[in-house]
C-alpha cells in the first residue's frame, strides 16, 4: 500500500538557534516526524534532512541515492504539525522535487518576510547564508 501525503508535509521549518564563524546550529520539524531533529553545521542538517525525505519517500526521489551503506526504510504514521522559532532566524524550507541527486522548491525567511526559489541544495546552502549574513551585519 502506497501512502500519500498531504501538502503540508512538503514543508519543514527550520530553526537557527546559533551562527556562530560559518556554522549554523539548531533543529528543524516536520509534520511527519514527532519530534524536531537538532544539528550542528550544514552537512549535519542535510544529512538529517533528506534522511528524513527519503524515510517519508515525499517528495519522491527522481534517482536513486548513492551509498556505501545499506539503508532500511522505517515508515510511520505522521504526527500533528508543530510550530517553533529559532533564537536566531527560521526558515519554511518547502521541498518540492528531488531531481538530479539534489533539492528544488521555496525557501522562506521568516522573520525577513522574503521567500526564493533554489534549484539545488547549494542554491538553498547560500540562500539560508545570506539571509543569517544579512542578519549578523
Amino acid at each position: 500500500m502506497v501512502k500519500t501525503w498531504g501538502e503540508e508535509y512538503r514543508t519543514t521549518l527550520v530553526c537557527i538557534d546559533s551562527y556562530q564563524e560559518g556554522i549554523p546550529a539548531g533543529r528543524f520539524y516536520n509534520p511527519y516526524k514527532k519530534e524536531g531533529s537538532s544539528f550542528r553545521g550544514i552537512m549535519e542538517f542535510l544529512w538529517k534532512m533528506e534522511n528524513a525525505l527519503e524515510t517519508m519517500e515525499f517528495p519522491k526521489a527522481y534517482t536513486t541515492v548513492r551509498t556505501f551503506q545499506n539503508s532500511e526504510k522505517n515508515t510511520t504514521d505522521p504526527p500533528i504539525p508543530h510550530h517553533k522559532n529559532g533564537k536566531h532566524a527560521t526558515f519554511a524550507l518547502k521541498v518540492l522535487f528531488r531531481q538530479n541527486a539534489s533539492w528544488q522548491g521555496h525557501v522562506t525567511w521568516l522573520e525577513g518576510k522574503k521567500e526564493q526559489g533554489f534549484r539545488s541544495v547549494l542554491e538553498l546552502v547560500l540562500l539560508i547564508n545570506s539571509a543569517l549574513t544579512e542578519k549578523a551585519s
